[in-house]
């Protein structure tokens, strides 16, 4: 009986599967004719030499991501594709003339915006910045500032140089492979390449002196392109990509191509994350348990004492290590949702321009509808009223994207991870600024009276930008804390001292104040007067921790009922102090 049930299961999954084959076919038959290709051929054009992406294989055959997408679009529309793989400085003429239907990599640029119809983004390519080894690091494109840079020619990377200036030092390669090439031949300083491409030149190339010394530093979406007019392919490639993504296929071919990359690079972080976790605890209990022995050989009462204290400092340790891998966790997210709104803002930016020039030519057609027959009715008001505020609208539309992406910027270098002993000469007005945007909304909602006031002409200080800025936002956000209603305010300065061989931020609330018991106490680890309310006692003790590490030191005076001061002096830059 068991068999019998086993055989008739099977056998009803198999009539079940080929009733969905034979069902299936009929209507991908019906999307190919919906959209004017049954028994037709489309052809897409890609980059003989763009790996993973899309390439010519060892044996000349059409592979990578963008082909095997692009197949999966053909074979839930029911329609034959056909590949055609070339230089990408020849794409433009293909698709223009007609040789190829479409173009299945193709950035969102103003370029191909006005030559072509795009489908949504299927893919977005980050950028990385390379090096030989030995060529001193950058994080930045705005760092590539008089350096001679290898870039493809009419890229996204090239527009953006160009707006910043570099034009005049750019050298230009129209492959990866030939721009990390001329890089490793000593042909300029830093190349510009499209992050997963330029890895795999380097490991297929055995480039072994050609480094990423920046990831990420720009990034692009791609989409398919079709020439305009040509509805049908663009519907056809739009609905097919749809399909491909509803049925989880799309992820499937982002794992075969891009998985085994993103899962090495897991496995080192987490690696590297486990083995802190777990040494660091171990360490400190090899270390309690040494002293404990040797405590074995002193009186009875030292022996307790040591043991007590030994106990309470793994304690303490234990719980910074929560709150460091908590922090941690949070920095990572920050970054990543950092990353995702650069994005779509990244395109708001992209497209302004083109709406000003849409805006203008507009204009210029409403206003001679407007002179021919006089006013009429536009946007929910007349044409008179709303005529002069549509360049304003515009513009504020780029001033937001403008903040938004200073306001990403600002998070994404707060979460960084900088080396402790990454020390430079900076300002810490700067510094200061940077800390008050990050906290601006903590700012907004604690007071109406906000006072911020950077001395020019400072002398700069030495140390590490982030780890200063992490203190300004402790100190922040203190003040923030402290104040019982809105109307009342924070004031901040940065000043000389008096003798010029040091920099001081003075950091001054009109709130509750601190009660003279605790002034000396406010810098012990897990001291706090906020527990009820969630705090920790690990911000000023973190924040004295860190400016003791760079030579500075930080001041407390408050009266009960009044407000409360904290000044932070760190020395000058050695260049700077007289």
């Amino acid at each position: 009986m068991t068999t019998g049930r086993v055989g008739g299961g099977f056998l009803f999954r198999a009539a079940a599967l080929l009733l969905a084959v034979l069902l299936a076919g009929p209507a991908v038959s019906a999307r190919a004719e919906e959209n004017g290709f049954a028994g037709r051929t489309l052809v897409i054009g890609g980059d003989r030499n763009y790996p993973p992406y899309e390439y010519l294989d060892a044996n000349g055959q059409p592979a990578g991501f963008n082909v095997d997408l692009s197949k999966a679009v053909g074979e839930a529309m029911g329609v034959t594709i056909r590949f055609v793989l070339m230089d990408w400085s020849q794409l433009h003429e293909a698709l223009a003339s007609g040789a190829v239907d479409a173009l299945q990599r193709t950035p969102y640029s103003n370029l191909w915006l006005r030559e072509a119809e795009l489908t949504p983004p299927h893919t977005t390519i980050n950028h990385a910045i390379f090096a030989r080894k030995g060529t001193p690091a950058v994080s930045s494109l705005e760092e590539l500032a008089g350096r001679k840079v290898i870039v493809h020619p009419g890229g996204s990377v090239n527009d953006i140089l160009d707006g910043l200036g570099f034009e005049k030092d750019l050298v230009f390669s129209r492959t990866p492979v030939g721009g990390l090439r001329r890089l490793a031949a000593g042909v300029g300083d830093y190349a510009v390449v499209a992050m997963l491409p330029g890895l795999f030149v380097i490991e297929q190339e055995g480039l072994d002196d050609i480094r990423v010394v920046a990831k990420s530093v720009t990034t692009q979406p791609y989409g398919f392109a079709v020439r305009h007019g040509d509805d049908a392919a663009l519907s056809l490639l739009n609905e097919g990509l749809a399909l491909v993504k509803q049925s989880g296929r799309y992820q499937e071919l982002r794992r075969k191509w891009f998985g085994v990359m993103d899962s090495q690079a897991l496995s080192a972080g987490m690696a590297l994350k486990y083995a802190a976790v777990v040494l660091g605890p171990l360490l400190l209990l090899l270390g309690g348990a040494a002293l404990w022995t040797r405590s074995l050989k002193k009186q009875v009462d030292q022996r307790t004492r040591s043991l007590s204290d030994a106990l309470e400092q793994l304690r303490q340790n234990q719980q910074q290590l929560v709150q460091a891998d908590k922090m941690a966790a949070l920095g990572v997210l920050v970054s990543g949702v950092a990353h995702e709104i650069n994005n779509p803002n990244g395109l708001i930016l992209l497209n302004v321009p083109i709406l000003k020039k849409l805006n203008a030519e507009a204009r210029r057609v409403l206003d001679d509808v407007y002179e021919e027959k006089g006013d009429f009715p536009l946007g929910g008001g007349s044409y008179s009223r709303i005529r002069d505020k549509l360049p304003r609208i515009v513009e504020v539309v780029e001033e937001s994207a403008q903040r938004i992406r200073r306001i990403v910027d600002d998070l994404r270098d707060f979460s960084r991870v900088a080396p402790a002993a990454d020390h430079r000469a900076f300002d810490l007005g700067e510094v200061v600024e940077k800390a008050t945007r990050l906290v601006g909304s903590s700012i907004s909602k604690s007071t109406e009276k906000f006072r911020l006031e950077t001395a020019p002409g400072l002398p700069k200080v030495w140390g590490n930008p982030s780890r200063i800025e992490q203190v300004a936002v402790n100190l922040l956000l203190n003040a923030c804390q402290a104040l019982p209603s809105p109307d009342r305010g924070i004031a901040v300065s940065t000043a000389a001292a008096p003798d010029g061989k040091a920099v001081v931020l003075t950091v001054a609330d009109e709130g509750v104040g601190i009660a003279p018991e605790d002034l000396p106490r406010l810098t012990d680890p897990f001291f706090t007067t906020k527990r009820a309310s969630g705090g920790t006692g690990l911000g000023l003790s973190v924040s004295a921790g860190i400016v003791k590490e760079h030579g500075g030191s930080l001041e407390f005076a408050s009266e009960p009922g009044k407000g409360a001061t904290v000044r932070l002096i760190l020395p000058a830059a050695p260049e700077a102090a007289p």
